[in-house]
């Protein structure tokens, strides 16, 4: 896929603004950036790529056209929405809890897995965050010697409760 329209899905959010800057210091290529969200934040401008988007509200319909979706909502949106942007035919990458545990959605750490994306039937889910971390550095210590059993005990930060809460 060269170039693709891409949407973020809940780009007002504190994890869209995180996908957002990421894509940007990555330049990240798309032929067109779609920020979506509520209807509380459509209309809003935000600026990716040195240009202004105007966020659009997140609808059903609003996947026509898009090729990949970043999704960073909560997870009952996600179960809502996703499944209208994969039939639209976009590829979306789901940063939510919502699609972690289904049997035919790949859980995804590029680094780690990639070749788990193929065959995926249109949702990528990643881990969460604190699993991420844990599973890149875990990674090369299994390939290398072998775990047979990791105890964690973790500390999730607010801001994966949203941008409400870190502002509380």
């Amino acid at each position: 896929m060269t170039d693709p329209v891409v949407a973020v899905l809940g780009a007002t959010g504190a994890v869209g603004n995180v996908v957002l800057n990421v894509l940007a210091e990555r330049n990240f290529p798309c032929r067109e950036l779609i920020p979506l969200a509520s209807s509380r934040s459509a209309g809003k401008n935000i600026s990716f790529g040195g240009r202004e988007h105007i966020v659009r509200e997140a609808t059903p319909e609003s996947f026509a056209g898009i090729d990949l979706v970043f999704s960073a909502v909560d997870s009952s949106v996600s179960r809502e929405l996703v499944p209208h942007a994969v039939n639209a035919g976009a590829i979306v990458i789901d940063k939510t809890s919502a699609w972690r545990y289904e049997d035919d959605v790949p859980l995804v750490i590029p680094e780690v897995n990639p070749d788990d994306i193929d065959g995926h039937n249109g949702i990528i889910s990643c881990p969460n965050c604190s699993t991420i971390q844990m599973v890149m550095a875990l990674a090369p210590l299994e390939h290398v010697f072998g775990l047979e059993r990791v105890i964690v005990s973790t500390y999730q930060s607010v801001s994966g409760a949203g941008a409400a809460a870190m502002q509380e």
